[in-house]
């Protein structure tokens, strides 16, 4: 069984499906997922799509959605159980997950540890109570694990594989039917319809903005695969813009870009890896805020500032993620060809630190081994 409730994580799992069947043919698959997990031959129980919902006011208005996809996952566990259960992030609901079929004696992997050298380290001992094992992204999340007793393996981070641009700049603009004489700023507003609500329209007046003062300046803007056109179409129709949507080809979009605009999550890491520079926004309902500054105990929330271990990339946080100092951070970017090339020289020193690739093709062989 595996287990992925979020777009990054639903393509990490179609990787390692892949991979579990190079190594074992005869394997069955089934979990929750999406359609890159469906390519692959998993049988979605759970579609992931309906599952991906964030912060504390948000589950709770999902919380029948959610509850019916544990049901119907224990259910499978307990009435047909697998040889090994792979949870992919998503640790409230695969945590718990977990805990049901490690106490039915069913084998467990949890890929992507939760945070908890950002907060609440004392979780360790609860996350060792539902999983046989951990697989790490970073180096310095495997002491945690060590001291805590629980089995654990760096395999290193998935995005290095994945994240390859198949042209160049100048190319890649003109694919999108663009100008390459033109700068182009890439807007990046998420994955989750709850996170269009709340920033998509913040980023399109910055995009106003920004027009006003770089006459010339194009606009490229993927779509998630948790999403669908009409989902955009409330922002963008009457927008004021000419901005060109893109499905799918996510890096040959990024190394398009001079410069982007994106929210929190793993995008930011992809961009960084492609060495776009950038301005990260982040705003989440009052109520997450308020109890998240009180228990995060972290100086960065962008995972690219977390591994370069100083701020990289600039974090306009709540009511500082605004136009006005959205605009004023891609105008430096745009305008300040030292500043630029400095945040490209430390993006390019991100990747370094994250190793080499092959993260995905490790973890299957740890699953492999798991099963035998």
């Amino acid at each position: 069984m595996i287990v992925a409730g979020e777009a990054s994580g639903e393509m990490y799992g179609a990787r390692i499906a892949a991979g579990l069947r190079a190594l074992l043919p005869d394997v069955e698959l089934f979990g929750m997922g999406g359609d890159c997990m469906r390519r692959e031959g998993v049988d979605t129980l759970v579609d992931a799509n309906v599952m991906a919902v964030m912060g504390i006011v948000e589950v709770v208005a999902h919380l029948p959605t959610i509850a019916k996809g544990f049901t119907t996952l224990k259910k499978r566990l307990l009435n047909d159980p697998p040889d090994l259960v792979i949870c992919i992030d998503y640790p409230d609901f695969n945590l718990r997950l977990g805990k049901v079929a490690k106490d039915a004696g069913i084998k467990v992997l949890h890929f992507v540890s939760p945070t908890i050298w950002a907060w609440r380290p004392g979780r360790i001992h609860g996350i060792g109570r539902a999983i046989n094992r951990m697989a790490v992204l970073f180096p310095f999340e495997v002491p945690y694990y060590e001291r805590a007793g629980i089995p654990v393996s760096f395999v290193g981070h998935p995005l290095l594989d994945m994240v390859h641009p198949t042209m160049g700049k100048d190319e890649a603009v003109r694919s999108f039917g663009l100008d390459p004489s033109r700068r182009t700023l890439g807007l990046f507003p998420g994955s989750r319809k709850s996170v269009l609500k709340r920033l998509l329209p913040v980023v399109l007046e910055s995009a106003r903005q920004l027009k006003g003062r770089f006459p010339g300046l194009q606009f490229l803007l993927p779509l998630a695969s948790s999403l669908r056109e009409a989902d955009l179409a409330p922002y963008l129709d009457g927008c004021g813009l000419e901005i060109k949507v893109v499905s799918g080809r996510n890096y040959d979009l990024m190394v398009a870009c001079d410069a982007a605009i994106s929210v929190s999550g793993t995008v930011i890491m992809e961009l960084a890896l492609v060495g776009v520079p950038m301005v990260l926004i982040y705003k989440v309902p009052w109520l997450n805020y308020e109890i998240g500054k009180r228990v995060i105990n972290v100086d960065h929330i962008g995972i690219c500032n977390i591994v370069a271990e100083k701020r990289v990339v600039q974090e306009l946080i709540q009511h500082e993620a605004e136009p006005p100092r959205i605009v004023a951070e891609i105008e430096r970017i745009l305008n300040d060809p030292v500043y630029n090339a400095k945040m490209r020289a430390e993006l390019a020193e991100v990747r370094v630190r994250l190793g080499s690739g092959g993260a995905l093709e490790r973890l299957a062989k740890v699953a492999a081994e798991m099963l035998q």
